[in-house]
């Protein structure tokens, strides 16, 4: 039967394409597609651009999806995912994703594609297209087999999850400031509570550090897709005046000890050398290619 093509339908396809991600994932992301919690965090941040998610590209074989082409927040770049098996279609849809998902700037087209380092004969056909890598990073995971590295908290630091407490101003405040926007919240406490809203989020993951006036001092989010034996850590964020106290070691260490519990034997981190440090492993590298025309 032949394969057919149609558009995203936000409301609708979200989950579908959820399910797809989760059936056609390889231990340590030797697959070539994204995670679905990364699609799912990607869909509850205040920079994902939900007005053009009708321009992500699906492709089904008799009713089932085998293909999607999105961008992780907004035009300019796309992320190009397959059935196992189905690998052959990326040169069709880096076309369609020029058409559709590229951005234009300064009266040019632009266009970044993610994929990872041993997606060979993908990585020519671009640099055949005349793409160029921009950059390279790494893919880390700490396994769980290794053991977990126990640090004792400050005293009068607390850890707590959000089922404990749930004040959306010191979540801002810790991710504020945490990623280095500046000393001085917003007050867009609106977008923290959209941050929660993904249905896959779960409040009993997230993990906090508060510190002894009651701040909260370092965040780090955890989530599962529900089918393979990962753990997904997204956001990590240690507020500057708590930091080198061993908060971001603790909080991501307890949440991890939580999702070895239901079934997680590996966790996913992130390009810093902080992750490295404490034990998380590089698997495989992330690049990113890109054209102007």
């Amino acid at each position: 039967m032949a394969i057919t093509f149609r558009n995203y339908k936000l409301l609708c396809d979200f989950e579908p394409v959820s399910e797809f991600l989760r059936h056609n994932f390889v231990k340590y992301q030797q697959n070539g597609n994204i995670q679905q919690p990364y699609f799912e965090y990607a869909h509850t941040h205040p920079y994902f651009d939900h007005k053009m998610t009708h321009r992500f590209g699906i492709w089904e074989e008799k009713g089932e999806i085998v293909a999607v082409a999105a961008y992780e927040m907004r035009l300019g770049e796309t992320f190009m995912m397959t059935k196992l098996g189905y690998e052959y279609m990326k040169p069709m849809m880096l076309e369609y994703s020029e058409r559709e998902l590229s951005k234009v700037v300064d009266g040019k087209k632009s266009l970044d594609v993610w994929l990872f380092d041993y997606e060979t004969e993908l990585r020519e056909h671009l640099a055949e297209r005349g793409y160029k890598k921009e950059y390279t990073g790494n893919i880390t995971v700490f396994k769980y087999e290794k053991g977990f590295k126990e640090c004792k908290l400050p005293e009068g630091f607390s850890v707590i999850s959000l089922e404990d407490e749930n004040d959306f101003k010191k979540i801002n405040d810790v991710l504020w400031k945490g990623f280095d926007h500046g000393d001085e919240p917003d007050d867009d406490l609106d977008c923290r509570r959209l941050m929660q809203s993904g249905p896959h989020f779960r409040k009993d993951l997230t993990t906090i550090i508060k510190a002894p006036n009651g701040e909260y001092a370092c965040f780090a989010g955890m989530w599962m897709d529900g089918v393979n034996d990962y753990a997904y850590l997204e956001p990590l964020a240690t507020d500057p005046k708590y930091r080198r106290m061993g908060l971001a070691t603790i909080a991501l260490t307890e949440a991890m000890k939580k999702t070895q519990k239901y079934g997680a034997t590996y966790c996913f981190g992130g390009n810093r050398e902080f992750y490295q440090c404490i034990g998380f492993e590089v698997v495989c590298h992330r690049e990113k290619w890109n054209k102007v025309w």
